[in-house]
């Protein structure tokens, strides 16, 4: 039996972009908790094999669950990414990609501290070690360039998310300077609301467009990203977020709420896009298209 998507594949110039925190794997849980992760994970595995994502950035995956992942995905897929930690284990906040449609031409992860370069280090008043994942690809069938960024800010201190929104704008601004003409995304669970000092200062200039605001088509209703595994929440509060440049087209969005007999696969909501790269190189209305 195949599961019903709410995007699933896609085909160029189409590209489906997912962000989903798929709650880390915690010891010693009650047996009948929904936490459990030998409960959560062939749920998990039903979710990603029938939405088959182009990009997809995960939070909180230990080293065991990102390689689960990558088994669910299936062999076609790539990923880059390591622990927060300076050893690179701990959680990571992994970039998978299908490898059939996007080629890795580079990638980089920073810490989100002022020593950014340092790994594993922390600033801002936050206690968890906090990262954020830079991915460069080329678009194998239509040749446009991909810059994908992937983070999870702290969910503690108010200062330490501003600052890191601070940082990974800064960064975004610098990727399109240095690519004018480069398609750029965002994903991460922003332990923030769309009503939240961090939101604004990402959207405050432009540079970053909210896919749930620009969309053409929303494919749900605006389900709160974090359930905590309980009901489904019409009107909730989104902090997973898939954010885009200019250029970016976003033909269609949707939070996942998907339930198993009544279960849930993580703890959030995966959000899923498909977008469209606008234009060619800066300053082009041409678009891409379908290389031979």
């Amino acid at each position: 039996m195949t599961d019903v998507s709410l995007i699933g594949p896609v085909t160029a110039p189409d590209l489906h972009v997912m962000t989903y925190n798929i709650r880390r794997r915690m010891p010693r849980m009650q047996p009948g908790s929904p936490d459990r992760w030998v409960t959560r994970k062939p749920l998990l595995r039903r979710i990603l094999r029938a939405e088959q994502p182009t990009l997809l950035g995960v939070q909180e995956a230990l080293a065991d669950q990102v390689e689960f992942v990558a088994d669910s995905l299936g062999e076609d897929y790539g990923w880059v990414g390591r622990g927060r930690n300076a050893a690179g284990a701990d959680e990571h906040c992994a970039v998978f990609y299908d490898s059939r449609r996007l080629e890795l031409t580079g990638w980089r992860q920073q810490a989100l501290s002022a020593t950014p370069e340092t790994p594993g280090s922390r600033s801002w008043g936050n206690l968890v070690r906090r990262i954020v994942v830079s991915a460069e690809f080329t678009d194998t069938a239509t040749g446009a360039r991909l810059l994908a960024f992937n983070t999870h800010l702290d969910f503690l201190s108010w200062r330490s998310r501003l600052e890191s929104a601070k940082y990974i704008l800064d960064l975004v601004r610098s990727a399109r300077a240095a690519e004018p003409g480069a398609a750029i995304v965002l994903t991460g669970d922003f332990n923030a609301d769309e009503g939240s000092a961090v939101y604004r200062r990402l959207i405050a200039d432009g540079a970053l467009l909210d896919s749930w605001e620009v969309a053409v088509e929303r494919l749900t209703p605006q389900w709160g990203t974090f359930s905590n595994y309980r009901r489904r929440r019409p009107g909730g509060k989104r902090i997973d977020l898939i954010l885009v440049g200019h250029g970016v087209d976003v033909l269609s969005v949707g939070i996942n709420a998907a339930r198993f007999d009544g279960r849930a696969a993580s703890d959030h909501e995966p959000v899923q896009a498909v977008v469209r790269c606008g234009g060619r190189s800066a300053g082009t209305s041409e678009p891409f298209e379908v290389l031979p």
